[in-house]
């Protein structure tokens, strides 16, 4: 279950978003969650293999393609294409792995928490960060 103080935290502490499976497409819920976050500071990240630019950023076909450190792995993807993501995200030295509203993954949440990552589920970024925080 996600833990509102600890959401607050890692939202407070993040400067860096990789954002996979974040879309060019304005009309996809990822794209606008994106905006967002770019419009209150947060330094966001692509990982799209099929998009050269996204959001203004050069975009990576995998995280460990990402030449910067990443705080949060924000995560657009089914819950049955979470696992390698995870693999990827403990690999990279990631702090969080936060699943959009609606990602599930168990599995996937067990191993990143055993690799010392903080794990969040089903939530959005965008909409959490408006109730625990607010648009700066």
């Amino acid at each position: 279950m996600n833990n509102d103080e600890e959401m607050k935290e890692i939202l407070l502490n993040t400067k860096t978003i990789a954002s996979v499976g974040l879309s060019g497409n304005e009309e996809k819920v990822s794209h606008w969650v994106g905006v967002y976050l770019q419009g209150e500071g947060y330094r966001v990240i692509p990982v799209n293999p099929t998009a050269e630019k996204i959001l203004g950023e050069k975009s990576y076909p995998d995280l460990e393609s990402v030449p910067e450190k990443i705080d949060v792995v924000q995560v657009f993807r089914r819950p049955e294409d979470v696992p390698p993501v995870v693999d990827e995200a403990i690999k990279v030295g990631a702090k969080v792995v936060w699943m959009q509203e609606g990602i599930v993954n168990e599995e996937a949440a067990q191993k990143a928490r055993e690799a010392g990552l903080q794990v969040v589920m089903d939530a959005c970024m965008r909409a959490t960060h408006q109730r625990l925080i607010g648009p700066q």
